[in-house]
């Protein structure tokens, strides 16, 4: 089997073992849970662990050239090995946006837009747990409740940045620096997909306004071509009398 087999079928798989994921820490996070529960919790989230460690144990085994992808693909390894870095996972459900080409349709700027909104909101969601989960215990902390770490990531990801809630963690400040550089990556995106929209707008505007110009043109070149063919052929018969 092939790297690339390989990704095409674990994929869907993948997927729904990030939402699993999703929806264990989520609930462990924002509902406080404690006991029995936290401890089936904690399980699941350890369990979907060793599944994405299998996933990159697989990916490397079936690498053309396992040193060149285990270089290219070290972040992997740090969001395998690091449990902090676990939730970063929860990006696999971007693929979750391939489903939408349907109704977005097949051109690029439509897959740019609904990966971009869909990689916001998500990253939004994921930062908003994030920082929650290691702020809402922390001395002085300012952000207490996943509505509070809502509109903190939602003011982060934007680079609005208005200061009432920020982070007091060391790693929740680490958190918030992820969260402003993927806010600029997002905005460079939908930049460069309006500056793209304009430039067609203007584009198809010129051709039209071309090619409406060219039809009226066109006519008259015709009509010129038939009196010329016609003075030609008044200029033949009057050569022709004269010879007579």
């Amino acid at each position: 089997m092939t790297q690339q087999r390989y990704r095409d079928i674990a994929e869907w798989p993948l997927m729904g073992t990030a939402l699993v994921f999703l929806a264990a820490y989520a609930w462990q996070v924002i509902g406080h849970i404690e006991g029995r529960q936290a401890e089936v919790l904690e399980g699941i989230m350890w369990i979907t662990w060793a599944i994405f460690a299998a996933d990159y144990a697989a990916n490397l085994w079936l690498a053309e050239n396992r040193k060149h992808w285990f270089i290219l693909n070290l972040h992997e390894l740090l969001i395998v090995a690091l449990p902090f870095f676990r939730p970063l996972r929860l990006l696999r459900l971007v693929t979750l946006l391939s489903v939408l080409h349907r109704t977005v349709g097949e051109t690029l700027r439509g897959r740019v837009v609904t990966y971009v909104a869909g990689s916001a909101v998500l990253l939004v969601f994921v930062g908003a747990l994030a920082v929650l989960d290691v702020e809402q215990n922390a001395p002085d902390a300012k952000i207490l409740t996943f509505g509070d770490a809502a509109w903190w990531a939602i003011t982060t990801i934007t680079t609005v940045g208005y200061g009432d809630l920020f982070p007091v963690t060391p790693i929740g400040r680490m958190v918030a620096s992820a969260l402003m550089m993927s806010g600029i990556a997002v905005l460079g995106v939908v930049t460069a997909s309006i500056a793209s929209w304009l430039v067609q707008r203007v584009e198809e505007n010129t051709e039209a306004a071309v090619e409406a110009a060219e039809v009226p043109v066109r006519a008259e070149v015709r009509e010129l071509l038939v009196e010329v063919a016609a003075l030609r052929r008044e200029l033949a018969e009057l050569h022709s009398e004269r010879e007579l």
